[in-house]
C-alpha cells in the first residue's frame, strides 16, 4: 500500500543513489505523510512505529509520520521537523530517540513539498566519547588521589579501589602478595567474603594464578563461557568476571591487583578501562617500592643512630677523663711540649667525634624551612667558630633565604672554620650575594686552594691542615644537597678560597 503524492517522491536516479546509502533517508509532504524511504530510512521507521501500524501496512511509505510514531510526538524530532517545516531553513542537530536506545544525527531540508529528512546513526560514536569522557574523569581523579602527599598509602589505595570499581562497574577491587604458593588478600575494596583483607587460599585456587603468568592484564568477561567451569578458582571464588595485572616490586613479583564481579559482563572490558587498570596497578608497584626503600632508609637511620650512641659513649667517656687529667696536670705548672701535643690532640678527637656525630645523625635531612636573615645568623654563626682574631664583613644585610636556620648555621659555622685553619688567625672573611642572585657567597684573602684539590675537598677525610678533620666540608656539602642547593669551591677575588653556594631562593623583604 502506497498513498505517497508522485510530487513529493523523488526521481528514480536520486532514489537508485539513496537506496544505496548506508544511512536512514525519508521524505515527508506538507501533512506529514511518507513518500519514500530508503532501505535503512524504512528499517528506522518500521522499529518506531508502533506495532498496530505495522501490521497493517505492507510499506511505511504513505503513512502519517506522527500518527504512526506517536512516541516521537513530544520529543526534539517533533519540535526541529516543524521549525524546518514552519520556517523554510533547513535544521540539524543530534538527538537520542530512548525508544529506539539510538542517537542520531539528523539533517532535514525543508521544501514547499514537505521535509527530507537523513538521519545518520551515531550511537556507537557517543559511546565512545562517553568512554573517553569517563576515561578522563577517571584517571583525573586517580591522578588527584595518587599524588596526594598528605594521605597515607592504605588510605589512598581504598579510595582507589572505590574509583576503579565504579569506573569498570564491578563491586570488587583487591591487591593480593603471594608468598610461597599462597595468595593473601592485602587490601580490598569489596563485597565477596572471600575477597577480603586478611583472607588467603592456595594459589592454585586462585584466578591470579593465570594473572602472574602473562606480561598485560588477565580479563575474563564470562568466566563459564571462557572454560573456567571446573577451574578450582571458579569453584572456590565463582568470579563471571575479572580483570588483573601483575604487581612487581624492584623486579620482583609481589602479587596482583584485581577487579572482579561474580556476574557475567555482557561486553568486554574496553580499552580505556585497561589501560587505567595497567595505570593503577603501576601506581601500587612503585608505592610499595618507594615504601621498601623508605623502610630500608629507616633501617640504616636506626643503625647510625645507634653507631652515634656507641660513639658518644665508648670514645667521649675515655676522651673526657684524659682531657681531665691533661687540665690537672697542666694546672700543677707542667710546661712540657708533649702535654701540649696531648691537649692538642685530643681537641681534635672531640672535634673528630663531634663531626662524626653529624654527619651520622643529621645526615642529608632538613627540618621545616623558614625565612632567615644571612647577615644575622652569618654574625651568630661567627661568633660561636672560634674565629680568634680573624675580621667578618658582611654585605648581604638586607638578603632573606628560605632555609633550615640550624643547618645553615652549622654550615656557616664549618666555612668559617676552615677559613681561619687554612687562612691564619688575621684572616678576613667576606660574605655576599652572587652577582646573578642565585645565591650567596663566602670567600677569604688567605693562600687558597690550589686548582688541583678542589674536586677534593668535600670528600670525607680530605685535608691539607693538620689540625682539620676532613669531615668540615664534607658536612657543608650534605646541608647543601639537602636544602638542594649546590656548593662548589674556586679563587677568591684576592687570591683565597672562595665557596660560591647556588640554588638558593631569596624571599622578599
Amino acid at each position: 500500500m502506497n498513498d505517497a503524492p508522485e510530487a513529493s517522491a523523488p526521481d528514480a536516479d536520486l532514489r537508485a543513489v539513496l537506496d544505496r546509502m548506508a544511512d536512514g533517508f525519508f521524505a515527508v509532504d506538507a501533512g506529514w505523510r511518507i513518500t519514500y524511504t530508503n532501505e535503512t530510512g524504512a528499517a528506522i521507521l518500521r522499529d518506531a512505529m508502533a506495532d498496530d501500524v505495522i501490521e497493517s501496512r505492507d510499506s511505511v511509505e504513505g503513512a502519517h509520520l506522527w500518527e504512526s510514531i506517536p512516541d516521537a510526538v513530544e520529543t526534539e524530532f517533533y519540535d526541529r521537523y516543524h521549525e524546518a517545516m514552519e520556517t523554510q531553513e533547513a535544521v540539524s542537530f543530534d538527538s537520542y530517540y530512548e525508544p529506539l536506545d539510538t542517537w542520531f544525527d539528523v539533517r532535514v531540508s525543508p521544501s514547499e513539498s514537505g521535509l527530507s529528512v537523513h538521519l545518520r546513526d551515531i550511537t556507537e560514536q557517543r559511546e565512545l566519547e562517553r568512554q573517553r569522557e569517563r576515561a578522563l574523569h577517571a584517571v583525573q581523579r586517580l591522578y588527584v588521589v595518587s599524588s596526594d602527599r598528605n594521605r597515607p598509602f592504605d588510605e589512598k589505595l581504598g579510595s582507589l579501589f572505590e574509583l576503579g570499581c565504579e569506573y569498570l562497574d564491578v563491586p570488587n577491587g583487591f591487591l593480593t602478595r603471594i608468598d610461597e604458593g599462597t595468595q593473601h588478600i592485602e587490601a580490598s575494596h569489596a563485597t565477596h567474603e572471600a575477597l577480603q583483607a586478611g583472607e588467603s587460599c592456595p594459589l592454585d585456587e586462585a584466578y591470579c594464578k593465570r594473572t602472574v603468568q602473562v606480561d598485560d592484564l588477565l580479563t575474563v568477561v564470562d568466566a563459564a563461557e571462557e572454560g573456567w567451569g571446573d577451574d578450582p578458582a571458579f569453584h572456590r571464588f565463582n568470579l563471571g568476571t575479572y580483570v588483573g595485572g601483575r604487581v612487581e616490586v624492584d623486579g620482583e613479583l609481589y602479587g596482583t591487583l584485581c577487579f572482579a564481579d561474580t556476574a557475567a559482563r555482557s561486553k568486554p572490558f574496553t580499552e580505556l578501562q585497561q589501560t587505567f587498570v595497567r595505570l593503577l596497578t603501576r601506581w601500587v608497584s612503585y608505592e610499595l617500592e618507594r615504601e621498601r626503600a623508605e623502610s630500608q632508609v629507616q633501617r640504616e637511620r636506626d643503625r647510625l643512630d645507634e653507631f652515634a650512641s656507641v660513639v658518644s659513649h665508648d670514645l667521649r667517656n675515655p676522651l673526657n677523663t684524659a682531657m681531665g687529667h691533661v687540665d690537672l696536670v697542666a694546672v700543677d705548672g707542667d710546661d712540657d711540649d708533649h702535654l701540649e701535643a696531648a691537649e692538642d690532640s685530643l681537641s681534635r678527637m672531640a672535634t673528630l667525634i663531634d663531626d662524626l656525630l653529624t654527619l651520622a645523625r643529621d645526615g642529608a635531612q632538613v627540618e621545616d624551612l623558614t625565612a632567615v636573615t644571612l647577615a644575622d645568623l652569618s654574625r651568630e654563626a661567627w661568633g660561636t667558630a672560634e674565629t680568634r682574631d680573624a675580621d667578618l664583613t658582611v654585605t648581604v644585610d638586607r638578603a632573606v633565604i628560605r632555609a633550615d636556620r640550624s643547618r645553615l648555621r652549622q654550615l656557616l659555622e664549618n666555612l668559617f672554620r676552615n677559613a681561619v685553619d687554612h687562612g691564619g688567625a688575621d684572616v678576613t672573611v667576606r660574605v655576599g650575594a652572587l652577582a646573578d642572585g642565585n645565591g650567596f657567597f663566602l670567600e677569604d684573602d688567605g693562600p687558597g686552594i690550589p686548582a688541583s684539590e678542589r674536586d677534593q675537598v668535600f670528600e670525607s677525610g680530605f685535608t691539607t691542615s693538620d689540625k682539620g678533620t676532613g669531615f668540615g666540608l664534607r658536612i657543608v656539602d650534605e646541608i647543601a644537597s639537602a636544602h638542594e642547593w649546590t656548593v662548589a669551591v674556586c679563587e677568591g677575588t684576592e687570591g683565597g678560597a672562595r665557596f660560591e653556594i647556588e640554588g638558593v631562593e631569596f624571599v622578599d623583604d
